[in-house]
């Protein structure tokens, strides 16, 4: 099997290659391979790499950035997105597309079901929900993974940050009224491999069974501020020496942003647990488990300095 992977730069594509090695005969596509904010060339790149599965984290990510930069938002996460749905329903070629919970408007006190009334309140929540329509208007054997939160040891992300500003600040002020589950890249890809290959020659009726859609975040709950006062504490416990000695928490409206952001996050994996027996660890334990894989570069970091 030839399993195209798209955005393999980013923190979940890397991920993904790194689990799906063994899947079957991995196509690592960049933008220089595949450009989704190019969606006119898709057709014929894709014929030329010839996938038996398609599998696409690639996104355009800048939540506030895509306030003003709409076009190449709808372009990248709607576009793109449609175009390779519709060569993968010609074909008869499986399709994993992921979005996010920026899809709902972030009201409520529980976690948000696969089939709740979508609402986005930005830009970025627009045009990944443009990109849900279109794949699924396609009508081919797709599946669409909503995660949340997503973070790595690598990359540009919410961990990387708080370990730097812990090194360098005595008080870290963190939003406390946006809920939701940090959940770490390799555990996105760790669920989705463990599903593709139990499900290798049935995709098709798979995705079917699950209204193709699916949530796929970490265990448990917690907030911006939890989050960053958890890393600051694991950093800590792991002996790296950090100058953080606060960390406040304040409100959405305390810390403007050019984008709106949904308070509640949460997304119910129920239908995870049920359709696989996948029940994921409580965000805590994966948090220790990145911290590991970071400890060691934090800690010379802050020995130079």
């Amino acid at each position: 099997m030839r399993v195209l992977i798209t955005g393999i730069n980013g923190q979940l594509g890397s991920a993904l290659v790194d689990r799906l090695r063994g899947f079957g005969s991995l196509i690592a596509a960049d933008r220089s391979v595949l450009d989704l904010s190019r969606p006119q060339e898709i057709g014929a790149r894709l014929d030329a790499l010839s996938p038996d599965l398609i599998v696409n984290p690639a996104a355009y990510t800048a939540v506030d950035r895509a306030e003003e930069e709409f076009a190449l938002a709808y372009l990248v996460n709607s576009a793109g997105p449609e175009a390779l749905a519709r060569w993968s329903s010609r074909h008869n070629v499986p399709l994993v597309h992921f979005s996010t919970d920026y899809v709902f408007d972030g009201s409520g006190e529980r976690p948000w079901r696969e089939d709740d009334p979508v609402g986005p309140l930005n830009v970025y929540g627009a045009s990944k929900l443009a990109g849900e329509q279109a794949v699924r208007a396609a009508g081919g054997a797709s599946l669409i993974v909503r995660t949340a939160w997503i973070y790595a040891a690598h990359g540009r992300n919410f961990l990387r940050t708080m370990v730097k500003m812990a090194g360098e600040r005595e008080e870290l002020r963190v939003v406390s009224d946006q809920l939701g589950a940090p959940t770490p890249a390799s555990l996105v890809a760790d669920v989705l491999a463990n599903i593709l290959e139990r499900r290798r020659a049935d995709l098709p009726k798979t995705f079917e069974r699950l209204d193709h859609r699916l949530h796929l975040t970490a265990g448990g709950e917690t907030s911006w501020h939890g989050f960053a006062t958890a890393i600051v504490h694991g950093l800590k416990r792991r002996g790296i020496a950090v100058a953080t000695h606060r960390v406040v928490p304040i409100s959405t409206a305390e810390y403007p942003a050019r984008a709106r952001r949904p308070l509640n996050s949460r997304l119910s994996i129920t239908r995870l647990q049920n359709a696989f027996s996948i029940a994921p660890p409580d965000w805590r334990d994966l948090l220790d488990a990145e911290l590991d894989c970071i400890a060691p570069v934090a800690g010379q970091h802050a020995i130079r300095n």
